[in-house]
């Protein structure tokens, strides 16, 4: 059986082969970072960023000149597009638990003065085991009514139920009056024809995949979910389902969210 190093200098070789691949391609470009360095999961990082750039555009309005705020942003796969759709009017403010990611970022997006990036030394058992901070007590930098449209992609999926609650009421501070929020999550299907991941019973509304790590993928039960929109002061506007369940007509992989301040 290969050992702890073999298995690394293989994942490096393999990634080494697909950025040259993505270089050939035309996939990379300066605010595509390597994949050694994409640790928001599994997928197209361009494809994925261009996608919810969509939903951003068709559920939630997005105006170039708006102010967005990117909840756990990673390594900017939603700032990658924003950068070509906002104008020099709009702004932008992603935080994230990944001290990498948010240096990568920093670097990276100097020449646009309407970005800006925050490492949150948050404590997650996922991302960011050795944190200062915990979650539940986690104050999002930013001034109250300081955006017109929120983005939470994936971010509750790792977020415990107390810890999910805090960050949506965090998020409803910091919107402006009539702001748009657009989140991912996974809502619990008890009919789900094939789920792509086997979540545990249900308690207290959230369920998870491993007990020893919850934060590895959390679900929630769809009237937990709304009572914690309405809680933080949020009105739902939309549910979109997600292809994760099995179903063939998912809007994405998880389920969307589309919510108003």
């Amino acid at each position: 059986m290969a050992g702890p190093s073999a298995r690394r200098a293989r994942t490096s070789l393999r990634l080494r082969a697909l950025d040259a691949r993505d270089r050939l391609s035309g996939r990379s470009g300066r605010l595509v970072p390597p994949r050694r360095l994409q640790f928001v999961g599994e997928g197209d990082f361009v494809g994925i960023g261009d996608e919810f750039l969509s939903h951003l555009v068709a559920l939630c309005g997005l105006r170039a000149e708006d102010r967005v705020l990117d909840v756990g942003c990673g390594i900017g796969r939603l700032a990658r597009p924003l950068a070509g759709y906002l104008s020099i009017d709009g702004a932008y403010a992603g935080f994230d638990v990944d001290a990498a990611g948010i240096r990568w970022c920093t670097q990276r997006y100097g020449h646009f003065p309407q970005f800006s990036f925050a490492h949150a030394d948050v404590r997650n058992g996922r991302f960011n085991p050795g944190g200062a901070g915990e979650p539940v007590a986690y104050r999002f930098p930013y001034d109250d009514g300081a955006f017109d449209v929120a983005v939470l992609i994936s971010v509750l999926t790792h977020l415990t139920a107390d810890a999910a609650l805090h960050y949506l009421g965090q998020t409803r501070r910091v919107l402006a009056p009539g702001g748009r929020v657009l989140l991912s999550a996974f809502i619990l299907d008890p009919d789900a024809p094939d789920p792509a991941l086997a979540f545990g019973p249900a308690r207290d509304g959230m369920a998870v995949v491993d007990e020893a790590l919850p934060e590895e993928a959390v679900a929630f039960e769809s009237d937990w979910l709304l009572e914690a929109l309405r809680a933080a002061g949020l009105d739902l506007v939309a549910v979109h389902p997600g292809g994760w369940t099995g179903r063939p007509d998912g809007l994405s992989f998880q389920d969307v969210v589309v919510a108003r301040a």
